[in-house]
C-alpha cells in the first residue's frame, strides 16, 4: 500500500521577497520517542537556523550566503547528523560529505569522505570558488583544506556517546540523516546546501547522494532542492535534478514536482526520505515519505515556522 503523507505548499512570494527552508534530516521520528526536552532542543536549533540565515537574507545577503551559514550552525550542533552530530561508520570512524550549489550561476562545489574538516560545508563552498573543479574527496580535499588555511579537527571532535550508542545498536537499525536549506535572496536569486555524517554503521569510503549535484543538492535559475533519506536511491533517480527539471521541461508545479519524485517514485521503489524544495516565485514544497522530518521556513508573511512530525 503506497503511503502518502503530507506535501507543503507556502503561497507565491515576489521574487525580491526573500524566503529561507531548512530540513534537519527525515526518517523514523516519532512522538512517542521523543522526550519535552529533546523536541524543545530540536525546535530551538531549527529556529535559530532559520533567524540566523534570515537575518542575513535581510540584510541585503545572498541566498548562498544564507545556506551556507544555515548549515554550519547546524554542523555545529550535536543533535544533527552532520559535523559535531555526525554518525560513525562501521570502523568507529567519521567520514563527512557537503555541497553547495549557486542557482543563479550554476556552480557548485561540494566534498566526500573528510574526516577532520569541523564544517563540511565551508569547505565544500571553497572548492566551488578557490578551485576549477566540483567535487574533492578524502585526502585530497583536507589538503586543500590546508592550502586554503582551514584549520583541521582530530576525530574526537566529532564523538558524541549518543551517536556511538547508535553504533553499537545499528544492526538492529540503520540511523540516517542530513541538514540541508534552500534560500530565495531579494535579488532572486536560488541556492542550495547540504550537509551529511552518512549512515550509521556505514561500511569505511561510502558516499552518499548529499555531495552528488543533481542527487541530494541541486539549483538553477528556477528551482532549488536539499534531499534526505536513503541516499543510494537519491543517487539513483537524480532526485534533486529531477525536480527541477519537471518544473522546466514539463512546466509543473514545484508541489507537483516534489510530490511526483518523493510520494511516487521513491514510494516505488521503497526509497526513504524527503525534500525540501524553493521556486523562483517563493514557492515551497516540504514532502516526506517517512514518520517524520525535521522542517521549517520563513519568508515575509509569517513568522519562523518548525515542524517534526507527520500530523503537523
Amino acid at each position: 500500500m503506497r503511503l502518502i503523507l503530507p506535501l507543503l505548499l507556502l503561497a507565491a512570494h515576489p521574487a525580491a521577497a526573500q524566503v529561507l527552508v531548512v530540513h534537519g534530516g527525515a526518517g523514523t521520528i516519532r512522538r512517542e520517542d521523543m522526550t519535552p526536552a529533546l523536541d524543545s532542543a530540536y525546535r530551538d536549533a531549527l529556529r535559530g537556523a532559520l533567524e540566523r540565515g534570515y537575518g542575513l537574507l535581510e540584510r541585503g545577503g545572498t541566498s548562498l550566503d544564507a545556506v551556507e551559514a544555515v548549515i554550519v550552525m547546524l554542523e555545529d550542533s550535536p543533535l544533527f547528523n552532520a559535523g559535531r552530530g555526525a554518525v560513525f561508520t562501521s570502523a568507529g570512524t567519521v567520514e563527512l560529505d557537503a555541497a553547495i550549489m549557486d542557482g543563479a550561476t550554476g556552480a557548485a562545489g561540494a566534498v566526500a569522505g573528510v574526516r577532520h574538516v569541523k564544517n563540511p560545508v565551508a569547505l565544500a563552498r571553497m572548492v566551488m570558488a578557490r578551485s576549477p573543479h566540483v567535487m574533492l574527496a578524502g585526502e585530497g580535499a583536507e589538503a586543500f583544506a590546508k592550502e586554503q588555511g582551514v584549520r583541521l579537527v582530530p576525530q574526537k571532535y566529532f564523538f558524541t556517546q549518543r551517536r556511538w550508542d547508535a553504533l553499537q545498536a545499528a544492526k538492529q537499525a540503520r540511523q540516517r540523516g542530513t541538514v540541508g536549506a534552500v534560500a530565495l535572496d531579494r535579488q532572486g536569486r536560488l541556492a542550495a546546501a547540504t550537509s551529511t555524517g552518512g549512515t550509521t554503521n556505514k561500511r569505511p569510503g561510502r558516499i552518499g547522494d548529499t555531495p552528488v549535484i543533481g542527487a541530494g543538492t541541486y539549483a538553477d535559475s528556477g528551482c532549488a532542492v536539499s534531499g534526505t533519506g536513503h541516499g543510494e536511491y537519491f543517487i539513483r533517480n537524480v532526485v534533486a535534478h529531477d525536480i527541477c527539471a519537471r518544473l522546466r521541461y514539463k512546466g509543473e508545479t514545484l508541489a507537483r514536482a516534489a510530490e511526483s519524485v518523493v510520494m511516487e517514485k521513491l514510494v516505488g521503489q521503497r526509497g526513504e526520505g524527503g525534500v525540501i524544495a524553493i521556486d523562483g516565485a517563493g514557492n515551497v514544497a516540504t514532502p516526506f515519505n517517512t514518520d517524520g522530518m525535521y522542517r521549517g521556513w520563513v519568508s515575509p508573511s509569517g513568522p519562523v515556522v518548525v515542524k517534526i512530525y507527520r500530523d503537523e
